[in-house]
């Protein structure tokens, strides 16, 4: 379970320090619906998070099986390897992008989704699990899981750790709101600033080091 955890939480991390959802979620939060639209929207991310890391972990169970383990392991490896070499790509390819648009202060899709109510917001939750990121970063959870999980009980537990980790930052802002709106409307603000200057450059730094993680993951099971 140790190491299951040592695989996991990383890549959870970086699902976690996505930028869209994030902004998504404060948009949403300081629109004229508010957390009406924010709550579903929070649903749609958990069920997503959940609903894709599990399937991406019940395909992995087609890899050669425990009768030929080293085989096994090696081909997982070498899927770590891709799949950690797409994530550095897409960390590159976000810096890139955000150089590129360092003059642009709202992005058009932010103006879309203010008016979004509780259905579509719902709706858009569940779909933003299946960006390239976010299918990435599930295949390598899967793969995970299917190596370093013994038990039904463990793979559970890991997707349960999955999804409350790459959950929390969309979570907590808008719980907060559900309680306090008053009180934390200023941050809420403030955190959509700041993301908007430097959010896709934490998001490709964290991208570049998971990848490379979970390469190196890939290269010991070799």
């Amino acid at each position: 379970m140790h190491t299951l955890l040592l695989h996991i939480v990383p890549i959870a991390i970086a699902l976690a320090f996505s930028t869209v959802p994030i902004l998504a979620a404060l948009v949403i939060l300081l629109s004229p619906f508010g957390s009406r639209s924010a709550v579903p929207f929070l649903i749609g991310w958990i069920g997503g998070i959940f609903g894709v890391a599990l399937l991406m972990t019940a395909l992995a169970q087609f890899l050669p099986d425990s009768r030929i383990p080293r085989r096994a392991e090696r081909t997982i490896g070498w899927l770590e390897i891709a799949v950690g070499a797409a994530l550095i790509l897409l960390g590159v390819w976000t810096i890139l992008r955000s150089r590129r648009r360092s003059q642009q202060t709202i992005p058009k899709w932010m103006t879309s989704i203010e008016k979004l109510g509780p259905w579509p917001s719902f709706g858009f939750g569940l779909l933003l699990n299946i960006r390239p990121k976010g299918l990435l970063l599930a295949i390598a959870a899967g793969l995970a899981l299917r190596a370093d999980a013994s038990s039904g009980a463990e793979v559970a537990l890991g997707l349960a750790i999955y999804t409350l980790i790459g959950a929390s930052t969309v979570a907590i802002p808008i719980l907060a709101s559900v309680f306090a709106r008053k009180e934390v409307e200023p941050r809420l603000v403030a955190a959509r600033e700041w993301l908007l200057s430097h959010g896709e450059v934490l998001t490709s730094i964290i991208l570049l080091l998971v990848g490379a993680l979970v390469i190196v993951v890939g290269v010991q099971r070799l």
